[in-house]
């Protein structure tokens, strides 16, 4: 089974579009798309994880919002239990620092990516619940 690794990832939303981001061939799972977060370090709740990790990663301020939801999946290298929020960037605009490329997406669009084996849970649920405001 391999080690747990336990991630939060923020579903961005502005204007109607979510947040992607790419892996970079530096990363686990290059050129896969993703919900940008990261690892939740020893005394962090997810929330501050996230806040953190954008800011890491991106250059930006998140309000993190309602948990979306949480999917396991194991890879080769672990077992990933992600966790995914609704989040607002309040500050700054996405630059990549870690990955390839970022890019704001239509909901319906979200399935023409490919993405990370875990984030696809989530994915999917976004693109559901868009097809019912349609």
């Amino acid at each position: 089974m391999g080690k747990r690794i336990t991630v939060v990832g923020a579903v961005s939303v502005r204007d109607g579009r979510i947040l992607a981001a790419r892996r970079s061939e530096a990363m686990s799972l290059p050129g896969l798309w993703e919900f940008p977060g990261g690892k939740i370090e020893p005394g962090e709740t997810p929330q501050e994880t996230l806040r953190r990790e954008i800011d890491e990663e991106l250059g930006c301020t998140v309000e993190v919002g309602d948990f979306l939801t949480r999917t396991e999946h194991q890879y080769s290298f672990g077992l990933v239990d992600l966790s995914t929020y609704w989040c607002r960037i309040v500050d700054g605009e996405p630059e990549p620092t870690e990955h390839a490329e970022v890019r704001w997406v239509d909901a319906d669009e979200l399935a023409g990516l490919e993405w990370a084996p875990a984030d696809v849970p989530a994915v999917e649920m976004i693109v559901e619940a868009r097809s019912r405001w349609s």
